[in-house]
């Protein structure tokens, strides 16, 4: 099955909770009106758009009202979907290749497929023909660092590892001497999956990036954050708190298969500013791609 019928598929649930009771709300108007809008604001709600983004989007649809460009209650679904596929417009998707070697840093809390995620994106770009290296940063559990082991075999791509509690920074360190020896297009660096201690975090964070910025000078950085699409605004909440100890770059959005959130992927757009750069729908190894703003808005509908 094709990736995007995958995705369709997997947001079957979101779109019962979305367009069904949607399309059931407008066949019961006759016109574009306050009423309809106060309706339409407890429905996107309820799929998980957020307050601020579910204001965004009736605002937007109440501009157009203004304009005259809204009129009839058959159209509200045509007009909701050019809005929301405009705010994921918004920021690169997937990865931009004429701009190489990349290191990526991933982050996000244990338990949301921060190392599957990362075998799944080496599996995408060594697909694509690009060089990868994994570094296995998060030394906090001996049981990531072997995770992440068997996914470099399973992908035919070499892993830098040390000991169990070692210096995330120092097998970074031998990450990017390798990484330059070899010529790797692209470094993805794991790390611990914490944010109890967001200084500590902090911290760490910015000892890899010294050590990124003096062995490899100039190389383009960027910072995926992974998170667990059934967890609805909880997700929300994660971006939002690393944010605060990391310039991230993109949101790498697991488990939108079977999840009734999808609203969620507008969310973090609207209100966060972070571009959705890869979503995964499944646990098969090529079940993760770059997003699609479009596809998914139309997914979604």
């Amino acid at each position: 099955m094709a990736f995007w019928d995958k995705l369709k598929n997997g947001l079957k649930k979101t779109r019962d909770g979305l367009v069904g009771k949607m399309d059931t709300m407008l066949a019961a108007f006759g016109k574009v009106d306050e009423d309809l809008f106060e309706e339409l604001e407890g429905v996107l709600i309820s799929a998980d758009f957020g307050l601020e983004t579910t204001e965004f989007l009736m605002n937007a649809l109440r501009r157009r009202v203004k304009e005259g460009r809204l009129t009839d209650p058959a159209d509200v679904r045509g007009a909701l979907q050019e809005e929301i596929a405009a705010i994921l417009r918004q920021g690169e998707q997937g990865l931009d290749f004429d701009r190489v070697p990349v290191l990526i840093s991933v982050i996000g809390v244990n338990g949301v497929g921060k190392t599957t995620s990362i075998g799944k994106m080496a599996s995408l770009y060594t697909s694509a023909g690009h060089s990868v290296l994994l570094a296995a940063g998060d030394t906090f559990r001996a049981a990531a660092i072997d995770q992440l082991g068997v996914w470099a075999d399973r992908c035919g791509v070499e892993m830098i590892r040390q000991h169990e509690g070692a210096d995330p920074a120092a097998v970074l360190f031998d990450a990017c001497k390798a990484a330059k020896a070899r010529g790797v297009e692209v470094l993805i660096c794991d790390t611990a999956g914490r944010l109890h201690n967001k200084k500590n975090l902090m911290d760490e964070l910015a000892k890899m990036n010294r050590v990124a910025e003096r062995e490899m000078e100039g190389v383009r950085r960027e910072t995926f954050l992974v998170l667990d699409a059934t967890t609805g605004q909880n997700a929300v909440n994660q971006a939002r708190a690393f944010s605060e100890v990391a310039n991230i770059t993109g949101i790498i959005l697991t488990k939108l298969d079977g999840s009734s959130k999808g609203g969620i992927v507008v969310s973090i757009c609207k209100e966060l500013g972070i571009p959705v750069r890869l979503i995964g729908v499944g646990e098969g190894i090529s079940d993760m791609q770059p997003f699609s703003p479009d596809e998914f808005a139309k997914a979604l509908f």
